[in-house]
């Protein structure tokens, strides 16, 4: 079962945590949370990993209508986007799919409200993709 919306990067993984904040912040979501799984895991296991971000990021109406709509979406949220370097100067960021929130839960309400959310995840990544295209070039 594929869970994420996802998108290879032809930019620095610098780039590309600046280019997903800044797409989110175009769709209407903010970042709640961040986690910095490279940092995490040197200082508690001392050892290295690639660059690897985990953005914590909540669009406040979908997020309303979905708990509205079931109160245990709560434990998906906020919508994790994660950035990755994948070496070469390339990143992949991503998205766990909104859609597998009526998965989970079985609750047809979150249907429409999930769809929207994807569609809007969606768009941001074919933006990114194609704005990283033409900054690479």
């Amino acid at each position: 079962m594929e869970f994420t919306l996802s998108a290879d990067l032809p930019i620095p993984f610098d780039d590309a945590v600046a280019a997903a904040r800044e797409g989110l912040a175009d769709a209407g979501f903010g970042v709640l949370t961040e986690i910095d799984i490279k940092a995490t895991l040197k200082k508690k296991l001392d050892v290295d990993v690639a660059p690897k971000l985990i953005l914590g990021a909540c669009q406040p109406t979908f997020a309303h209508a979905a708990l509205q709509a079931d109160p245990r979406v709560a434990a998906v949220m906020p919508c994790n986007v994660v950035v990755s370097a994948d070496g070469d100067g390339a990143s992949t960021i991503e998205i766990l799919d909104p859609g597998t929130m009526e998965q989970m839960t079985g609750t047809p309400e979150l249907a429409p409200i999930a769809a929207k959310a994807r569609e809007q995840l969606a768009t941001m990544l074919g933006k990114l993709v194609t704005a990283a295209k033409e900054e690479a070039h």
